[in-house]
């Protein structure tokens, strides 16, 4: 069964791509197959696999206005183990061409049944914003949303206008989304305000925050700059461990076999 997981947050800089890349990275490490689905028009996850944005001459924007299919526009890196459906700024454009379009909402759901039988895990990163790609976003998150959150200052603003978008698209468009978990990103375990703040986003969302806490890490910050995930720049750093439970928890979540390595 393909799993299709939505990250989003509204407020950037949180680690949400960080988190896309490197969570897949660790699913395509023990032995998932995964596609990840840049769905915003910065396309830093594009940029962060190492493919150039500027080059990209088919992708999300394709899809999206129906003048593409996504299986021919992924790329594939082995190396990586995280399949790709990149992005280009052409995708800022498609919010405005798709307003008179019917079931606009639902063009990247539709899109991504088309390849249900090729991966185990679809993970999409949303642009942050709460317009009409990350509804599509949403809409397509057929087994839940995850939440990145920054353990800093002013961390927990924001998360109830999403979690009014979340209401919205579920009363509209998608009854069964739900939030499949939180992820706790930048940690500074030296500052009580990260101790803090951990502590207010398990009372904001009880039973559904991750126990993988994923720290603030220079290596976690250079890895884009190489084109890589963290799994392969920097595997024995603290960020690596955290993002690699983190793997491990959404696995054992889904009732998935890990693989044991020597």
């Amino acid at each position: 069964m393909t799993r299709i997981y939505t990250l989003v947050n509204q407020k950037g800089g949180v680690g949400k791509t960080t988190s896309a890349i490197n969570l897949g990275a660790y699913l395509g490490y023990f032995g998932q197959r995964v596609l990840l689905i840049d769905l915003d028009p910065q396309a830093n996850a594009t940029s962060s696999l190492g493919v150039d944005k500027n080059t990209v001459r088919h992708g999300t924007y394709d899809v999206l206005i129906g003048a593409a299919q996504p299986g021919p526009q992924i790329l594939h890196n082995p190396r990586l183990k995280i399949s790709l459906l990149p992005s280009s700024q052409a995708l800022a454009g498609a919010e405005i061409e798709l307003v008179d379009v019917s079931s606009r909402e639902t063009r990247l759901r539709d899109a991504v049944r088309t390849l249900h039988d090729r991966y185990d895990y679809i993970l999409i990163d949303c642009p942050p914003s709460l317009g009409l790609l990350t509804v599509n976003g949403l809409v397509a998150a057929a087994h839940g949303v995850i939440i990145p959150v920054q353990c800093e200052y002013l961390a927990l603003e924001g998360l109830g206008q999403l979690t009014q978008t979340i209401q919205r698209v579920r009363t509209s468009l998608y009854p069964d989304l739900r939030v499949r978990g939180v992820i706790l990103t930048m940690y500074d375990g030296r500052t009580r305000l990260a101790t803090d703040v951990v502590g207010e986003v398990r009372r904001h969302f009880p039973d559904q925050v991750f126990e993988a806490v994923i720290p603030r890490s220079i290596r976690l910050a250079e890895a884009p700059s190489y084109g890589k995930p963290i799994s392969l720049y920097a595997p024995e750093s603290l960020a690596a461990k955290a993002y690699e439970a983190l793997a491990r928890e959404v696995l054992a979540g889904d009732g998935v076999h890990i693989p044991q390595f020597n």
